[in-house]
């Protein structure tokens, strides 16, 4: 696994070396993400390029992109957006792979195979990788991390998954992380603690550290009624996850489920949603609802006064550059 990683885990972490030996370029020098530390992160990538860049995404999976020069350029351009917003405040930089629907049940939609989702998997990871070589090098540090997503809809009501299937399901895009050489596994969208748990196992096998990010309903709750709380405590007992993120969902939605408790301390991560509209009412939207602004900057600003080890600010559907540069317009908001 990458000594970046491997550097800046817990120490309570003791995880196991990873079973490849590849000869993608490793740095050694990226500090990781801290209150003292932030790290700018992207915003909606499938709505950015669905309706700001006329981008058509089959399944909302944006991996294709990075087969051809034209995608790949496409996502650099996106990508040049919120380095520049991590030069402009001095702050690190998380790179996400485009590969949230990369898994083999999303892939078979798509008509890709195993094979071809595992190499494109790869080749997602060592393009961020040339990217932080030659196109950020000036940001101090920047950390490549393998982006997953649910193996059903995040948001449907569907039985408690199994962890051993989640482990199962999960291992061969994780597989491919490791050997295109990432950083981090980052898991969007959860919803469901077992699966969590399979996710972050299947992470664990192959040394690599992994955040856990939920998804909550406009209660403040995940889809099925659990509290946040007892997600995160669920998850933290079965595995060594090294942080939490909170992600599509509103500032005001995710307020309405911090109750009091040291477990906040676990989230180190943000990604936003621009609108307030529920889950339901977004995926019936034919149009794009960035939201306002100002609101999400305030209630970005409530709820960072409420994690004391929030490190990590970005966005999610229906956000774009502009809505990050504002939460970063005042450094005690990110």
């Amino acid at each position: 696994m990458s000594t970046i990683a491997r550097r800046t885990m817990s120490p309570s972490l003791t995880a196991k070396p990873s079973k490849h030996h590849h000869d993608a370029p490793v740095r050694t020098q990226v500090a990781w993400p801290t209150a003292a530390r932030p790290f700018v992160t992207d915003g909606g990538l499938e709505t950015d390029l669905i309706y700001n860049r006329g981008e058509e995404l089959r399944e909302f999976a944006a991996y294709p992109l990075v087969r051809t020069e034209r995608g790949r350029a496409l996502l650099e351009e996106y990508f040049d957006g919120y380095a520049a917003i991590a030069r402009e405040h001095g702050t690190g930089l998380v790179l996400e792979t485009p590969t949230w629907r990369a898994s083999a049940d999303w892939g078979a939609r798509l008509g890709d195979s195993r094979r071809e989702l595992y190499d494109v998997n790869v080749r997602a990871v060592r393009h961020l990788l040339r990217l932080r070589e030659e196109r950020y090098a000036d940001i101090s540090d920047v950390l490549i991390s393998g982006a997953m997503g649910p193996r059903a809809d995040a948001y449907a009501d569907i039985p408690p998954i199994d962890p051993d299937d989640a482990q199962m399901y999960h291992e061969p895009q994780i597989d491919a992380f490791a050997e295109g050489g990432v950083d981090l596994v980052t898991a969007f969208t959860l919803s469901d603690p077992g699966e969590a748990v399979g996710l972050a196992r299947a992470a664990f096998y192959h040394g690599l550290p992994v955040v856990i990010g939920f998804t909550v309903e406009a209660d403040g709750r995940l889809c099925g009624g659990m509290p946040l709380r007892e997600a995160i405590e669920t998850v933290d007992a079965e595995t060594d996850t090294v942080h939490y993120m909170l992600n599509c969902a509103h500032p005001q939605h995710i307020l309405r489920g911090l109750d009091e408790g040291a477990w906040r301390r676990r989230i180190v991560s943000v990604r936003y949603n621009a609108s307030t509209r529920t889950h339901a009412e977004l995926d019936r939207a034919t149009t794009l609802d960035a939201g306002d602004i100002g609101e999400l900057r305030r209630g970005h600003a409530e709820l960072r006064a409420q994690l004391p080890n929030l490190a990590i600010v970005g966005g999610c559907c229906g956000t774009d550059a502009r809505h990050i540069a504002a939460l970063w317009e005042d450094r005690t908001l990110a």
